[in-house]
């Protein structure tokens, strides 16, 4: 279970008297997440995740957490559904508990889904849209730390072990490495994106979408790259074909709010490319690199080549649905 410190009640109450809010009726562990350490609070009239950030855990250092914390506070005062942080009584939204930074969060309803349905994928468009648009006047800003400035190093880092995985898999990226760099687009909209938008951070309630959860790689990106992030997640089938219907209910539902300007568009195929890339190379690091004991399996970085390989042979933006 992904509770990695135990919650004294004398350290909960202690917490919960710098908020205004009724008293805790329960506190439980909660299994999902990798992380950190999360609880599922209940109150006489409502629920609450409190967050506790581990040392050596998470990937989220300190110092970035107000940025995190007042983007959820941000977007959802904005209409995006996603947990919005409880303000204590002398307006923070960072505290501490068991000698934890942590914050409170309110408790979506829903459920994720492990095989999105055309569906799904519409209605994660229309909310990755509407999440882009109510960035646009959020102050705060963060480097995306793992975009293409990265991925040379990191490659770097793991070559050696590359084509333990798949023969000749350290040859073929970096070939695509090279066309990458040698083709990333410059200048496109651009502005808060999530950057994770994985099925297991999108919640369903009733089939509409409920939530959006797990802002940690959340930062300052081209719009359209955020997209390509969700087509390579949510439009590939287990055995790694790639579905149309998904992938043009997705662009439909995204434009139906935010319309692509023709940059994009031309664009996406190579934005695809570079989000493949992304996760090959951060999953490559970590089939390599792990850890004896670890809570979680490392994925297969072979998926996402072979995800890597379909976007190098699309030619033309309409092979992902647009405009059909």
């Amino acid at each position: 279970m992904a509770v990695y410190t135990e919650v004294s009640p004398e350290a909960l109450d202690e917490m919960m008297q710098t908020y205004d809010l009724p008293a805790i009726t329960s506190i439980k562990g909660i299994a999902e997440g990798i992380q950190n350490s999360n609880y599922l609070l209940d109150t006489q009239h409502d629920r609450y995740i409190l967050t506790l950030y581990e040392r050596g855990v998470s990937g989220v250092s300190t110092d970035e957490l107000p940025f995190y914390l007042n983007l959820m506070q941000h977007l959802s005062g904005k209409g995006v559904i996603c947990p919005t942080p409880v303000a204590r009584r002398d307006g923070g939204l960072l505290s501490e508990v068991a000698d934890r930074p942590a914050a409170l969060v309110t408790f979506l309803k829903g459920l994720s889904v492990r095989t999105p349905k055309p569906h799904h994928c519409a209605e994660l468009g229309a909310a990755i849209a509407k999440l882009h648009l109510a960035g646009q006047d959020f102050p705060m800003r963060r480097k995306n730390e793992l975009s293409i400035d990265s991925w040379q190093g990191l490659f770097s880092a793991n070559a050696d072990g590359a084509s333990t995985i798949v023969p000749g898999m350290e040859i073929e990226i970096s070939n695509e490495l090279e066309r990458l760099n040698r083709n990333w687009p410059k200048d496109l909209p651009y502005g808060i994106i999530h950057a994770d938008l994985f099925p297991d951070n999108v919640f369903f309630l009733d089939q509409k979408l409920s939530g959006i959860i797990d802002f940690y790689f959340a930062c300052n990106d081209f719009f359209a790259y955020d997209l390509a992030i969700c087509l390579n997640a949510w439009c590939f089938e287990a055995d790694v074909s790639f579905n149309l219907t998904k992938s043009r209910a997705l662009l439909d539902g995204y434009q139906s709010v935010r319309p692509l300007t023709a940059q994009e568009v031309d664009a996406l195929p190579l934005l695809c490319a570079g989000a493949a890339m992304r996760f090959l190379l951060t999953r490559l690091h970590d089939w390599l690199h792990r850890v004896p004991g670890a809570l979680v399996t490392p994925k297969n970085p072979a998926d996402y080549l072979r995800r890597l390989r379909f976007h190098k042979n699309t030619s033309v933006p309409s092979d992902y649905g647009i405009g059909l």
